[in-house]
This record gives C-alpha cells, sequence and structure tokens, in this order.
C-alpha cells in the first residue's frame, strides 16, 4: 500500500530559500498569452522546476491577478518576473545574456522535442506563444531554433499550459537529472 507524504515530509523550501537556491538556466518567455490561468499555470510550472525566471510580454497579464494566482497557488512570490511590453525586445536583451532562444512552435526545421541537444552548461529562453497565433513573427525572425512536440492525435495543438509543462520536463531531465 502507498501513502502519500505530508506536506512535512515534502520538505519543500520556503519561498526565501526557493529564491536563493540554484535554479534551472532557463527564463519563460510568454508572448502575448491572453488566459490568466495558462499565466499561472507557466508560474507553478516554473516554480516546481526551479528556473531562474518568466518574462510576460505584450498583453500578457501580471500579478496581481486573482484569475493568474487561482493556478499559481503562490508560485508569483517565489519566481522571479517582469513585464517587457515586446517580445522581440525580451529575446534580444536576453541573447546579449548569453542565452539561445527556442521557441516552441510548429515551423519549418523545428526539431522533435525529444530530440534537442542540451549542452550542460548553456542558458535557454523557452518562447511560448498566443494560445491562437502562436509565437509571433516579429519574435520567429529572431529565434535560434525552435522545438515541436510530437503528437499524432487529430487537434493541431496543446494548451499553453500543457506544453509548458512537457517542455520543462525534457529540459529538467537532460539539465538536472544527467547521470
Amino acid at each position: 500500500m502507498h501513502i502519500k507524504l505530508s506536506m512535512d515530509e515534502l520538505n519543500r523550501p520556503s519561498i526565501e530559500a526557493f529564491k536563493n537556491q540554484t535554479k534551472l538556466p532557463i527564463a519563460l518567455i510568454l508572448d502575448n498569452v491572453r488566459s490568466m490561468h495558462n499565466v499561472g499555470s507557466a508560474f507553478r510550472t516554473s516554480d516546481a522546476f526551479a528556473l531562474e525566471q518568466i518574462i510576460l510580454c505584450g498583453i500578457t497579464g501580471t500579478p496581481p491577478h486573482r484569475e493568474i494566482e487561482k493556478t499559481a497557488l503562490g508560485a508569483t512570490r517565489s519566481v522571479a518576473w517582469r513585464h517587457v511590453t515586446s517580445a522581440a525586445d525580451a529575446v534580444k536583451d536576453l541573447r546579449d545574456e548569453g542565452y539561445r532562444i527556442i521557441a516552441v512552435e510548429q515551423a519549418v526545421g523545428s526539431i522533435p522535442l525529444q530530440q534537442i541537444d542540451l549542452p550542460p552548461h548553456g542558458k535557454y529562453a523557452l518562447v511560448f506563444g498566443n494560445e491562437v497565433h502562436g509565437v509571433s513573427s516579429e519574435v520567429m525572425a529572431c529565434v535560434d531554433s525552435c522545438v515541436e512536440i510530437p503528437q499524432s492525435g487529430t487537434k493541431h495543438s496543446l494548451n499553453i499550459a500543457v506544453s509548458v509543462g512537457i517542455v520543462l520536463w525534457e529540459f529538467y531531465s537532460k539539465l538536472h537529472l544527467r547521470t
């Protein structure tokens, strides 16, 4: 029989300890994401994998917001974030800081997610786009590469919150769980 662990047994860091711990070298860029629930989920997933930061761009909602908090469950206090008007400007700034810019998008030349090569000491900026239009053309012109989540069903895309979880797990497993 399996018994669930209590909150104390999970031994999670405090918000202050989390802010001071080593982070996964990933910046998450949300490019004009409309749904506050998707934004909140991105915060919660970024906390789970201890990302460096989230950059909220364009019309993407920002904390404090009731709908973001509904899914973030407090992660807006632990994960570093900022708002930048233009996602293209955010990409240019991160490139100057040495980040490899990767769009999560179905595009010509996209790399299947499981095939991406991640040097262990690299820094990565992952761009997720608008729920309807995807990553903007302006940002696509600036990225180093694109990854695509392989799919076998009839729908052509996944919800952003689901995509963030899948992509971050792949990056986390390759960068943090290497043996």
